[in-house]
This record gives C-alpha cells, sequence and structure tokens, in this order.
C-alpha cells in the first residue's frame, strides 16, 4: 500500500539498509500484506459481483502466500524469530488443550 506520509517512499535510498533497517523493512512488509488481505476481503465481502468478489479473494489468497515468504525470509535472516513464534504457538496450544479439558 502506498505510504504518501513517508517523503521516501517509492525513493531508492543512497545507501544499502543495515541489518536492523533490513529486519525492520521486512517485518513491516509482512504487516503491509496483512493490511492489504484485510482491504480485498472486505472488497469481496462488499459486493454482489462475483467476479470482483473472486478476483478479489483470489488477490488476497496472493497476499497471504506473500506473508508467507516474508515470514520464512525473516527467519532465515533473523534466526531468533522462530523462537519467539514458537514460544508464542506453544502457549496458545496450552490454551487450546485447558478449554478441551473444560478449563476457562
Amino acid at each position: 500500500m502506498p505510504d504518501f506520509t513517508d517523503p521516501f517512499s517509492g525513493n531508492r535510498l543512497e545507501r544499502k539498509l543495515d541489518r536492523n533497517e533490513l529486519i525492520r523493512t521486512i517485518r513491516f512488509s509482512i504487516a503491509a500484506e496483512y493490511e492489504a488481505i484485510q482491504f480485498y476481503e472486505q472488497i469481496a465481502e462488499s459486493t454482489d459481483d462475483p467476479l470482483v468478489r473472486k478476483v478479489m479473494l483470489d488477490v488476497a489468497n496472493e497476499e497471504k502466500e506473500h506473508a508467507g515468504e516474508f515470514l520464512r525470509l525473516l527467519r532465515e535472516i533473523e534466526p531468533t524469530e522462530k523462537e519467539f513464534y514458537q514460544h508464542g504457538y506453544e502457549e496458545v496450544e496450552e490454551m487450546i488443550e485447558e478449554i478441551k479439558k473444560g478449563g476457562k
């Protein structure tokens, strides 16, 4: 999504990104993909036109693939990310098991 509030949007930097900037950029790219998914799904849900609905849902699914690509890239260049995601995954698994056992 274009960011018209950023004066550098669309302009190439005069230098290469350092490692931390690159990591932040990839995280931002992941967030942008999720925002695009929401946007395209809202359009699909807001129309009765079957062609528009079909195309928007297809594009939304493509954005999900992009998010997956960026997540994999992030895990490769910043291996500690995987540990955080795994910890969060395990926390939710524990909650699921608790609820299945009748807990709240």
